[in-house]
């Protein structure tokens, strides 16, 4: 018989993440009325209850009724209400990125950067916020040794890989780009490399590691 291992791969279903919050209700109340009306279509065909089959409709009407209310209604309003929370924390926080932005466009660049600045005060935005940030210091605004102090003091114990390499890719465009350093980018790929040699974003950095070393470093005479 099927029914346990359905079961048990709507419970696996039920516990991984999904985007669905009331999902878990849904499937939850699924198994109980596929299990009352497997027990209802047990008791028509012996006998015992000819008319339980009636339970049986009964069970799925309760059940679209249970996926009615959280599909179109629950949802939704706690869709919105996160919607409602996120905008209100992105006022709080500057307007977000897209609001920053604009400000660029519009040719308001200290403002952008200060901007970034307050943005960058929260944990879970400081590295996105600061490499933002130091592109337009060492940019339009020609203040890359800010940005160069601002990008190391990033590089601190528990770092993720992701964002280890997000501000070693920042730091190597600094220094050769706008520093004129190639040395300090050749070094910043090295230890990129020598950090995270399983990452998937190493043969890329090995590749600029090599295209760097053939235009800075001359060639010894053989």
């Amino acid at each position: 018989m099927r029914f346990p291992s359905l079961l048990r791969s709507a419970l696996e279903r039920a516990s991984g993440p999904s985007d669905e919050p009331l999902r878990f209700v849904r499937i939850t109340a699924g198994v109980l009325l596929m299990v009352g009306t497997a027990v209802a279509v047990a008791l028509a065909l012996s006998g015992v209850a000819p008319r339980a089959l009636e339970l049986a409709g009964i069970f799925w009407a309760i059940y679209g009724l249970v996926v009615g209310v959280t599909s179109g209604v629950l949802e939704p309003a706690i869709d919105g209400l996160a919607h409602v929370l996120a905008d209100l924390g992105l006022v709080r926080a500057g307007g977000g990125y897209s609001a920053i932005e604009t400000l660029v466009v519009r040719g308001d660049l200290a403002a952008a950067a200060e901007a970034y600045r307050e943005r960058a005060q929260r944990p879970a935005d400081r590295v996105e916020a600061t490499v933002r940030r130091a592109a337009l210091l060492a940019g339009p605004l020609q203040q890359p040794e800010t940005a160069l102090v601002e990008l190391e003091a990033l590089r601190r114990p528990g770092l993720s890989p992701a964002d280890d390499l997000r501000v070693g890719v920042a730091l190597v465009d600094l220094h050769e780009r706008r520093l004129g350093d190639p040395g300090s980018a050749m070094a910043e790929l090295r230890r990129l490399i020598d950090r995270h040699p399983g990452h998937h974003a190493v043969r890329r950095l090995r590749r600029m590691l090599a295209d760097l070393k053939e235009e800075h470093v001359p060639r010894q005479p053989v």
